[in-house]
């Protein structure tokens, strides 16, 4: 079930109505801790643009990709699609030059997804510099689009692990997009330092974003979510089982869907009662902790580590002082910067202010002190 998030729902359905008559419209960037829904409502907004007859493509970023191959994989689908549709035959075509001019200049040679058929059209993504570039490209794909009558919706998650100049490049094609007037719509999702990223990436980001916290569930959807799908299969919850499943999940959607499931599982039915529940909930804990909190910290190094527990060791869930930390372990906090950068650019941690840290899954301070110390 998707609960909770109607008024994210609701934004970009309007979204996509404004830029469809030519209005203007910020994109969308979700931002919060890992579990809390953020893929699946980029999922979502996939269906929804799918809905009013736009075209969707996605990406998933990572510490090695590179937005000029990633963007470009992603127009190349989107323009071959416009390319068959009689009243953009054309002008697809046209595009498709302009981005094999731009696969020429911006992409290692030997890619051979990125085959394109098409003449080159060299002048408008072809300079060699990234931002002018791709701002070229995007306009391709969005009066493409036009032409086609329709729409186009890129979804990009964990858009924190993109490199800055990368970042850059892509909040500067949005702002050439949105002065145009182009039905080019990006939804993006990371975590919680995602605003500051792009603000250091570009000053005029917060222009052409609508920045959404997605967090934990409050109480009523959190039992929604839990109730429901039992109910659909003729289940039914115990009012304190219910209330304790709410309570130790602090309504965070993944812990709820791990917790559900196990009480499930569990239960003879067809009443989840508070038994089955305390029964669930250590083989929840066992399950998290060998899975979602164990792939976070399986590549991490022994320095890391130590920085980790030191952080848990101070109690409660964040944020700590990097100076507090530091000195736990006994060192100045020019010692650690670079461990702490490093905690960063994995995405096990963030800094929601100068000078502190706090971890990016919920949870996380308790199973580093039942797992690492």
């Amino acid at each position: 079930m998707l609960v909770g998030r109607d008024d994210q729902i609701e934004a970009m359905t309007i979204a996509i109505q404004r830029l469809a008559v030519g209005r203007f419209e910020r994109s969308l960037l979700l931002k919060g801790l890992r579990g809390v829904g953020k893929t699946v409502l980029l999922n979502e907004f996939g269906q929804i643009a799918a809905q009013h007859g736009w075209l969707h493509s996605h990406l998933e970023a990572t510490e090695d990709a590179r937005i000029a191959s990633a963007i470009a994989a992603l127009a190349r689908r989107v323009l071959l699609e416009l390319s068959v549709t009689a009243r953009a035959k054309a002008r697809a075509q046209k595009a498709l030059g302009v981005l094999r001019s731009f696969v020429k200049v911006h992409v290692p040679m030997g890619d051979s997804t990125l085959v394109i058929d098409f003449d080159a059209q060299p002048g408008r993504a072809d300079s060699g510099e990234l931002d002018g570039d791709l701002s070229g490209l995007f306009a391709e794909v969005g009066e493409t689009a036009r032409a086609a009558g329709t729409g186009v919706l890129l979804t990009i998650d964990e858009i924190q692990y993109l490199q800055r100049g990368d970042l850059s490049a892509l909040i500067v094609g949005l702002h050439r997009i949105s002065q145009l007037g182009l039905p080019l719509l990006v939804a993006g999702a990371g975590l919680p330092s995602l605003p500051g990223l792009a603000g250091e990436a570009r000053s005029y980001a917060e222009r052409l974003f609508t920045y959404v916290d997605i967090g934990s569930l409050v109480h009523g959807d959190a039992v929604r979510a839990v109730v429901q799908p039992s109910e659909d299969e003729g289940g039914s919850w115990s009012a304190n089982a219910l209330e304790r499943v709410v309570a130790d999940t602090e309504g965070y959607p993944y812990f709820l869907q791990e917790f559900g499931k196990q009480a499930w599982n569990v239960a003879e039915g067809p009443e989840i009662t508070l038994n089955d529940v305390e029964a669930a909930v250590v083989l929840a804990i066992d399950d998290l902790d060998r899975g979602f909190f164990r792939a976070r910290i399986d590549k991490t190094t022994d320095a890391e580590r130590d920085y980790l527990r030191a952080m848990a060791a101070l109690g409660g869930p964040g944020p700590y002082k990097s100076g507090d930390v530091s000195r736990r372990l006994g060192k100045k906090t020019t010692q650690t910067g670079p461990v702490r950068d490093s905690l960063i650019k994995r995405g096990l941690c963030y800094s929601p202010r100068h000078g502190e840290l706090a971890f990016t899954v919920p949870m996380f301070d308790r199973f580093i002190r039942r797992a690492l110390t």
